[in-house]
């Protein structure tokens, strides 16, 4: 029965933290063919911490989907934030610390040097690495600190 609930809950809060990502997508910051999103990054970082790397990557997943069909997101969604929820996930359950949420940067830097690979497929484009480090690391700085604060003030508050 535990089993169940904590199964059935991570799908609940894998959806929530979708939605979120969805919704704050429409505030952007277009750059090239990439949107910076500090946001998605600051979701990666608290589903990270409280749901795990698996369902985080998924929550990424679902979020880059939706973006890609509402034309608030673009191909290079999938490379900017499923390795960060992954290492933030990843992280968490080594250091059992939110400050495992700051490392979300280094998920997105990993992203980032994927992203010339979905460039040559996606685009027929060869793109170099450094064009994707920049945003990426412009986006995901801001998002995963204040992913961190947010994770800090629901601890306190009680609700972690």
């Amino acid at each position: 029965m535990y089993m169940e609930r904590s199964y059935a809950k991570k799908i609940i809060l894998t959806s929530i933290f979708s939605g979120i990502s969805i919704l704050l997508s429409y505030f952007n910051i277009p750059i090239g063919v990439m949107k910076i999103l500090p946001f998605q990054h600051m979701v990666n970082a608290i589903a990270g911490v409280i749901i795990g790397p698996f369902y985080a990557a998924i929550a990424a997943t679902i979020t880059g989907v939706v973006r890609n069909m509402l034309g608030t997101g673009t191909i290079f969604a999938f490379p900017g934030g499923i390795p960060g929820a992954i290492i933030v996930g990843l992280t968490y359950r080594i250091v059992k610390r939110e400050e495992a949420a700051l490392i979300e940067p280094v998920g997105t830097f990993i992203g980032a040097l994927l992203s010339p690979i979905v460039a040559g497929i996606a685009l027929g484009k060869t793109i170099d690495a450094i064009v994707f480090i920049i945003p990426f690391l412009a986006s995901s700085i801001p998002g995963s600190i204040l992913g961190y604060i947010i994770l800090k003030a629901l601890k306190k508050g009680g609700v972690l």
